[in-house]
């Protein structure tokens, strides 16, 4: 499960990796094995050198991370770029701009349920309102009930692929008319889009 990274669009920074997966946490985790992959979209939070989530013990997937290969997969910023926003138009051809990280590593599995319920608590805790936070309230029974009820693993970074296609291949004078572009059509996204093609000019 390579990513094709052409060397225009290849992120040499860690840092610019890792920045992407806490902006953009949630994630498609990927296992291989020999019968169809198994797929599952889940929030991961990066904690160090290791990525920390939890799915429903009912899900087979975590049973294939024993022997399967897997890699999490996530999603920066993307939009559609139409020829128009080039300087010549006629000579180009549509394409779509993104952002996005795969993380390829062996999962391991939370068997406390201390530390699931750590899991549990720093996902929401990652993802409330500071200033108007939930605060879990279940009595001990039924918490106890819901652990038994999740899987909570890590998944060390073994390997991270990470690829920024953000026209760096095009000249100065078109990636600035897409920039315009982009950010006229007010969309929060495509704003985004800009702001990322901007910290990611060609040197």
């Amino acid at each position: 499960m390579s990513l094709y990274v052409p060397p225009a669009f290849a992120c040499s920074s860690p840092e610019e990796a890792r920045a992407l997966i806490h902006t953009w946490p949630f994630a498609t985790l990927i296992t291989t094995t020999a019968g169809e992959p198994h797929i599952t979209h889940l929030p991961l939070l990066l904690e160090g050198d290791v990525l920390t989530g939890h799915m429903a013990r009912a899900n087979p997937h975590w049973q294939a991370f024993a022997t399967g290969h897997t890699v999490a997969v996530f999603h920066g910023p993307h939009a559609y770029i139409t020829p128009n926003w080039y300087v010549n138009p006629s000579r180009e051809v549509p394409t779509w701009n993104y952002a996005t990280v795969h993380v390829h590593g062996a999962p391991l599995l939370i068997e406390s349920a201390e530390e699931k319920l750590r899991v549990v608590d720093a996902t929401s805790t990652a993802f409330e309102d500071p200033n108007n936070p939930w605060t879990r309230a279940v009595d001990d029974t039924r918490l106890e009930a819901l652990l038994r009820g999740i899987v909570a693993f890590t998944l060390p970074l073994a390997r991270i692929d990470a690829k920024f296609k953000m026209n760096q291949n095009k000249t100065a004078a078109d990636r600035v008319q897409v920039m315009s572009q982009l950010r006229a059509s007010a969309h929060p996204d495509l704003i985004v889009m800009a702001d990322w093609m901007q910290q990611h000019e060609r040197p």
